[in-house]
């Protein structure tokens, strides 16, 4: 039942690593029309705009293609926190299992597989201040909201990754050590 288990989590993590790559090819395609002078990391720089005179200056400096792109790009976005959430939380979960079962640190990583999909919630409150931007209610509510719940998302998600690297490493050395 074990092996049949193992079998089954490895093949959703590369369904979920395929998935991923497609999706942030899709992203980064989105993204290309909306770099310019004033909006030079693209959907970042709107993400992370913060104040309605930064998130004015990009709206105008993006034709129609832009808009039309970053729109795409957002609703694309909605199916891309789902994959990029559950492959991470996947990772942290195998790595927490693999290195910490039974000892205290365990619960640092149980943490981190529900802070991952509070990350995609964030990004969910984000994109829909950005829509409502996009959809020409212009306010600096909207623009704040996503600069934060942006800031948040990339935060936890940071972390995530960080914990990560830092256990691949414990992983790697153990390893070695043998």
């Amino acid at each position: 039942m074990k092996q049949f288990l193992d079998t089954y989590k490895t093949r959703i993590t590369l369904v979920l690593f395929l998935a991923l790559l497609v999706n942030i090819i899709t992203i980064r395609i989105f993204d290309a029309p909306l770099k310019n002078e004033v909006c030079k990391h693209g959907i970042s720089s709107f993400e992370l705009a913060k104040e309605i005179n930064n998130t004015k200056a990009i709206l105008a400096s993006w034709d129609e293609n832009a808009k039309i792109n970053m729109s795409l790009s957002l609703g694309f976005d909605f199916l891309f926190l789902l994959v990029y959430s559950s492959f991470i939380a996947l990772l942290i979960y195998n790595t927490n299992e693999r290195i910490w079962a039974k000892k205290p640190f365990y619960f640092l990583g149980k943490i981190l597989v529900f802070t991952t999909f509070l990350a995609a919630i964030f990004d969910v409150v984000e994109n829909i201040a950005l829509v409502k931007i996009l959809l020409d209610d212009v306010r600096q509510l909207w623009a704040t909201i996503a600069y934060y719940f942006a800031s948040m998302k990339f935060g936890l998600l940071l972390i995530s990754i960080s914990y990560l690297l830092i256990n691949w490493f414990i992983l790697t050395f153990k390893k070695w050590g043998k």
